[in-house]
């Protein structure tokens, strides 16, 4: 699990064919390695990959193919920057939001307008993803926790401030860049728990059922 709440940026160094799957080594010159171990878990631009190999300044990781299929790794090529956070420990403080770092899209940004030192981000709406996506609640960008700040007809808004923008990846997005996204944790289990699917459902939450389970 991780807070969605970036600890450094790193560069993708070398992307090795294993077959049909891939392993990618990524550097960083300002994560701290000094307690990373073999097994762990990173997320990389808001994907958990798991550490096979290490040194101090990089880690290794490979990627099977269902990552490939569901990320936008494949399309990555070596120095692509990357947004980077270790698993989260019982004694961190969550200034995020809790992110599994199994993303469940990607998307594109659709347009990027100034507001004072601040940016506001547009961010096309995936239909399969639209019914989880609030305003005011969490989403994960690349790994970075953001809050939905307006739903639009086919996009949602973002404000990143400066400090946000400097410390990741974010201040490179521009019109038509794609994006990881990670809905609210929160809002899949509520689904799944009021609708009680034992298989994974198209919709079946609406204003009427939330009022007969009791969550209005």
């Amino acid at each position: 699990m991780f807070t969605g709440i970036i600890e450094a940026t790193g560069t993708l160094l070398q992307i090795t064919p294993k077959g049909l799957d891939v392993s990618v080594k990524i550097q960083s010159q300002t994560l701290d390695f000094s307690d990373v171990k073999l097994g762990d878990s990173i997320a990389s631009n808001g994907v958990c990959l798991t550490v096979t190999a290490f040194g101090a300044d990089w880690f290794s990781a490979d990627l099977s193919t269902e990552t490939l299929k569901r990320t936008l790794f494949g399309s990555y090529k070596t120095g692509q920057r990357l947004n980077l956070e270790k698993a989260l420990l019982p004694t961190t403080r969550l200034g995020g939001h809790l992110v599994s770092g199994h993303v469940d899209g990607y998307s594109s940004v659709s347009r990027i307008e100034k507001s004072g030192r601040a940016w506001q981000i547009f961010i096309k709406t995936p239909p399969e993803l639209a019914r989880y996506i609030a305003e005011k609640g969490s989403i994960t960008v690349d790994g970075v926790s953001l809050t939905v700040n307006e739903l639009l007809a086919d996009e949602f808004r973002l404000t990143i401030v400066p400090h946000t923008a400097q410390q990741t990846t974010l201040e490179q997005l521009e019109a038509g860049s794609k994006v990881h996204l990670e809905v609210d944790l929160l809002a899949r289990y509520l689904e799944r728990l009021i609708t009680g699917a034992a298989a994974p459902v198209k919709s079946g939450v609406s204003l009427e059922l939330l009022q007969q389970r009791g969550f209005l």
